[in-house]
């Protein structure tokens, strides 16, 4: 036997033995870390299926309330939306607390609608965007079925010139002024809507046309 094939074979024997010794040492943990991949793995998917389900489920659900909504069966759609409320996932339940209110007002309970959409306003747990739409809504609500002073305690400070609301809050604080002959307060937010580059070109359309209309009945002071 050569030198080289001797040093070759001793090699060999000290990497079988070096690989055994970190076999015994190691392999339990190589093995656990294994399994505790495979079934990390399968929870995983496991509650992504779940996830996706109830989602899906609640989306179902929304989709017939609106539905029957929608046919004008209110009292079935207020059911099946007080349903979701309680069970349902996601955005899913504050969808339905906002729908809900909107259908009350169908129904003619303005004052329950309104109620409602306070209390989503109310709601420290719901991000600032969507409470300031539920004070929205219930201020246009209240345009008609309220005071200027119910309609300003919601929606005044969404009148700020840099509120993402400004324009829909200035109309409806500006038709609420106009109902109770407060024409000067009026004008004035619907001259802000008109001269407001950012509005919407309808908003500016109707806040041109109710300037105009107040100019005309010479109650603008």
């Amino acid at each position: 036997m050569s030198d080289d094939s001797f040093f070759r074979e001793v090699n060999d024997e000290l990497r079988k033995e070096q690989a055994k010794a970190l076999w015994d040492r190691f392999g339990p943990l190589a093995i656990a870390l294994a399994v505790f991949i495979v079934l990390a793995t399968a929870a995983f998917v496991a509650y992504e299926y779940w996830v996706e389900s109830r989602a899906n489920r609640s989306g179902d659900a929304f989709s017939q309330a609106l539905t029957l909504a929608n046919d004008g069966k209110n009292d079935e759609a207020l059911a099946a939306l007080e349903t979701l409320e309680t069970d349902g996932y996601g955005a899913y339940p504050l969808l339905a607390r906002m729908r809900a209110a909107t259908v009350l007002a169908e129904k003619g309970d303005f004052d329950g609608a309104v109620k409602e959409f306070d209390a989503v306003a109310a709601d420290g747990s719901i991000p600032a965007s969507i409470r300031d739409i539920a004070r929205l809504r219930a201020a246009l609500l209240l345009v008609d079925h309220g005071s200027y002073a119910d309609v300003s305690a919601r929606v005044e400070e969404l009148t700020a010139d840099t509120a993402t609301l400004r324009h829909a809050a200035r109309e409806a604080l500006g038709l609420a002024a106009w109902k109770e002959g407060k024409s000067a307060d009026a004008l004035k937010l619907f001259e802000q809507i008109s001269s407001d580059d950012g509005a919407p070109r309808n908003a500016r359309q109707r806040a041109t046309l109710m300037s105009e209309l107040i100019r005309s009945s010479g109650n603008a002071s």
